[in-house]
């Protein structure tokens, strides 16, 4: 069984757990489930903003613990005062080390958009999300079939949420519905974890044009951000490069500053526009 296979096995065990223990109701009196939501979109096409969607996570399956004593406080203020657009904070436990603690503390101290990082293969999962404070649900498009998909974003978009579908192939795009809004090219193959930034650049024209383009996985580097933003790629999911340094929040500064300079570098018009 490859590693996808075994987190969704895990997953749908853990699911069959939470429903016992916290009932649909229970999480529907949550503060944050009735609270207006924030649009990632919106964020994203700021063009104050960087359009770098910065991920808080302590581990991976494919390189085990990245920042195992992070700090959710520390780390999130500091990726917003960095001037990233918003924020993806990683649930799942067992794989990566991550919890809804997580993201109701990230909700409280942020007012951004987050995004709720996890292997969605259930609508209770979205009512969790928006319980505890998330205003974007991930759907991965190899974890769900196209009715799958369907349905559940609809479910989101009932909620007030915004929908980010990942996806890791061209045969990945007829599984979109009206109810995305974000479309993520993964550039990481989730079965054996190599990167290949080539991924999004193939299946950049083939997005439809309304739906944000997202560009997730291996991203280090701000020459290959501007070759994405110029691939009409607006938001980009930064999680392993920026957690795996000492100070994630001087790092995601550093990576912003370089984007910014490069993109005058080779722009230099927009210096007077």
């Amino acid at each position: 069984m490859d590693m996808l296979n075994q987190i969704v096995a895990h997953k749908r065990r853990e699911v069959a757990h939470r429903k016992e223990r916290y009932p649909v109701k229970l999480l529907e009196e949550q503060l944050h489930f009735r609270a207006p939501t924030l649009s990632m979109v919106h964020y994203l096409r700021r063009p104050d903003k960087s359009g770098i969607i910065a991920e808080f996570k302590r581990r991976s399956p494919s390189k085990g613990d990245i920042n195992p004593w992070a700090d959710v406080e520390t780390i999130t203020i500091g990726y917003m005062q960095a001037g990233a657009s918003a924020l993806s904070v990683l649930t799942d436990e067992h794989f990566f080390g991550g919890s809804l603690q997580d993201l109701r503390q990230a909700r409280v101290l942020n007012l951004c958009p987050i995004l709720r990082k996890d292997f969605v293969i259930d609508s209770y999962q979205i009512v969790e999300a928006r319980a505890w404070g998330a205003d974007v649900v991930l759907l991965i498009a190899e974890c769900l079939d196209k009715k799958q998909v369907k349905e559940l974003a609809a479910f989101a978009k009932s909620l007030g949420m915004e929908v980010l579908m990942e996806l890791h192939s061209a045969e990945q795009l007829d599984k979109l519905t009206s109810d995305i809004d974000m479309v993520g090219v993964n550039n990481r193959n989730l079965k054996d974890f190599s990167v290949q930034i080539e991924t999004s650049l193939a299946l950049a024209e083939l997005i439809p044009d309304h739906m944000v383009k997202v560009s997730e996985s291996g991203l280090s580097r701000a020459e290959v951000i501007v070759q994405l933003k110029a691939a009409g790629y607006e938001g980009f999911l930064i999680g392993e490069y920026l957690m795996s340094s000492a100070d994630p929040a001087a790092r995601c500064r550093n990576l912003i500053a370089d984007i910014r300079q490069l993109s005058l570098s080779e722009h230099p018009q927009s210096l007077t526009s």
